[in-house]
């Protein structure tokens, strides 16, 4: 009886997560719908995904990559775009208690597919099609590896103001990660949270944004534990078609005992054209608890 409670119990989390932020996804959509054709100018309101904004009235290529802060932009009504790494490692060691615990992860190809609905909300969807990791104890003598497909997450992103011009522009983004089969790589949980991120003209060229998230974490035992994510990234044109951008990006968890992570992290785009952007740069881990460093390079393409 005490393994069919607690089943029972992760079902309810599960159902109860899932729900609630499905709701807060369709509430966006709602919200959008009926603000759209107030707040953008060239009236572009009235643009869906059946009746694309035509090619003279996009805005400028806006990326969620590739630093960690995510955009306040989306992408036009009736478009597509996908972002992608081409390759991330991801390589940490840990001595602490006197430990010596190397960790290691191969992403490749992990994507973000993003669709404009409307003029304020696109919606997305982030897979990792293969992962590759190895624990290595070297004081035990002893290592673990996996591989396969990673998980599935949907987000819908809403721009409150700015998407088509101003000093400023700001989003909510509400996201799920769905409950695929558990293995090596997943946990095969429920999970999400919500993303809000504010950008913002800076004087002499910069730009800057900042973002603040909420997760909601599985902790593995029916229940689910808080995670909040906060960065800032500042970024300036080097060339007409090549831009730089530093951050700094945190995660602090609420679950017994977790650690405060800090990455400071670097890169540059370039434009091949204007639908188009290559880019590369580096995490770089600020505090103990952090990945040691995370390279990757990256791509984004929008039709």
């Amino acid at each position: 009886m005490e393994g069919v409670d607690k089943a029972n119990q992760e079902c309810s989390y599960s159902y109860i997560l899932s729900k609630t932020l499905h709701f807060a996804l369709c509430f966006s959509i709602v919200v959008a719908a009926s603000a759209a054709p107030e707040s953008n100018p060239g009236n572009k309101g009235g643009y869906t995904l059946i009746n694309p904004t035509p090619k003279q009235l996009m805005r400028k290529l806006s990326t969620d990559r590739p630093d960690q802060t995510e955009s306040a932009y989306t992408v036009d009504a009736g478009h597509f775009q996908i972002e992608l790494d081409f390759l991330k490692y991801t390589f940490d060691r840990d001595k602490s208690g006197g430990g010596n615990v190397r960790i290691s992860e191969l992403a490749v190809a992990p994507f973000n597919l993003k669709v404009g609905l409307l003029n304020q909300v696109d919606l997305q969807f982030i897979f990792d099609p293969y992962l590759k990791s190895r624990v290595e104890d070297r004081v035990a003598n002893r290592s673990s590896k996996a591989s396969g497909f990673g998980d599935l997450t949907t987000r819908l992103k809403f721009n409150f103001w700015g998407n088509d011009g101003g000093p400023t522009a700001f989003a909510m983004m509400p996201f799920v990660k769905w409950p695929l089969t558990a293995s090596d790589i997943r946990n095969g949980e429920t999970e999400g949270g919500v993303i809000f991120v504010l950008g913002y003209e800076l004087p002499s060229g910069w730009s800057s944004a900042v973002m603040t998230e909420v997760d909601l974490v599985s902790d593995g035992l029916g229940g689910y534990d808080t995670e909040w994510v906060n960065s800032i990234t500042f970024g300036h044109d080097l060339t007409d078609k090549m831009s730089g951008y530093i951050e700094l990006f945190t995660i602090l968890g609420g679950a017994p005992g977790a650690k405060w992570q800090g990455q400071f992290d670097l890169g540059i785009t370039y434009a091949l054209s204007d639908s188009i952007q290559f880019d590369l740069g580096c995490n770089i881990g600020v505090t103990k608890s952090a990945p040691d460093f995370q390279p990757f390079v990256g791509f984004s393409r929008r039709f």
